[in-house]
């Protein structure tokens, strides 16, 4: 009999390969909304500070590289043959240019995670909504099984401890106690809170566990990177907490980006420029540990998410 083919998606967010993709990304992120010229004026010197272009592309293959490898030694205890793909909401390989791909190859299933180990219907929700379009598209009936979050993953968070204790190493041992670690997520509107949305509740889920096993140090929790739009939303902001935290004389702050995976402009650019300069401009000393990117804890935590999902969907079948 011939093993179960599984298609694993791997879906992440995008980004220009050069600034010459930025007004063609730009308009796909606003879904063809026109936009001021500030606004791409704005991104374009972001990106060209980070190097003129985003690194999330090759970051998420590495990460789909490291996956595959865990999710292919279970092979012969699953029964099945995995393999993992990459799709992109905003930018090439957009999602519905691998969905082809997966049904060539034969998929018998999809197993779809969102690189985003925090459930909201705004952001995890929309990426699968894309991949179900892609799938009516081509008149696709194979079952489509959901990893709608990771939060508490025991690898998750022990490969967030293993990048804090690193960058705690290269913190002075007298000033080490002192630190105080700043969680940040990606901001959402506050429309989302109408919905009852889990949103807030998963990233502190995890900011949580991350922080128990740091019993000595002070912790914070704020959302950065805000939208350009008028709506309001959630808070508070990096800067308000870095406000309150200069108020009370803390002097040395590790940022924790939990609500992201890799490296791209809103930690490349936001933390470590952004951020960086506004808390030097209150006297606090601002650093960063390592993302995650392709870590192995983190690759494993992907690969007993996919099992888990894939063994449910199965029982349930059964």
């Amino acid at each position: 009999m011939e093993p179960e083919r599984v298609a694993v998606l791997l879906m992440a967010y995008g980004g220009p390969n050069g600034l010459e993709d930025l007004p063609a990304y730009l308009h796909d992120v606003r879904h063809g909304r026109p936009y001021p010229p500030e606004l791409l004026a704005d991104l374009t010197e972001r990106y060209r500070a980070i190097g003129g272009r985003s690194p999330i592309l090759e970051r998420t293959h590495a990460e789909a590289r490291g996956v595959e490898a865990f999710l292919r030694a279970s092979e012969p205890e699953d029964g099945v043959r995995y393999r993992v793909y990459v799709g992109m909401r905003h930018w090439h390989p957009y999602i519905r240019e691998v969905v082809p791909e997966i049904l060539r190859d034969g998929a018998d299933r999809i197993v779809a995670v969102v690189m985003a180990p925090h459930y909201s219907r705004m952001s995890v929700g929309a990426y699968l909504a894309r991949l179900e379009e892609a799938l009516r598209e081509h008149g696709a009936t194979l079952p489509v099984h959901a990893v709608e979050s990771w939060k508490d993953e025991p690898d998750f968070v022990a490969a967030w401890v293993d990048r804090i204790e690193e960058a705690l190493e290269r913190v002075p041992t007298q000033e080490r106690d002192d630190v105080v670690l700043l969680f940040t997520a990606h901001s959402l509107p506050t429309r989302i809170l109408e919905w009852n949305d889990p949103y807030e509740r998963e990233i502190l889920t995890s900011v949580r566990l991350v922080a128990a096993r740091f019993p000595q140090l002070r912790w914070r929790f704020a959302f950065q990177s805000q939208g350009a739009s008028e709506e309001p939303w959630l808070g508070p902001t990096v800067e308000e907490t870095l406000d309150a935290l200069a108020e009370e004389g803390v002097r040395r702050v590790l940022l924790v980006p939990i609500g992201f995976v890799c490296d791209h402009v809103e930690v490349l650019y936001d933390v470590d420029i952004a951020h960086k300069e506004y808390a030097a401009s209150r006297g606090i000393v601002l650093e960063r540990p390592a993302m995650l990117n392709d870590h192995p804890l983190l690759c494993r935590a992907l690969a007993t998410a996919v099992r888990r999902t894939l063994q449910q969907a199965r029982r349930t079948v059964g």
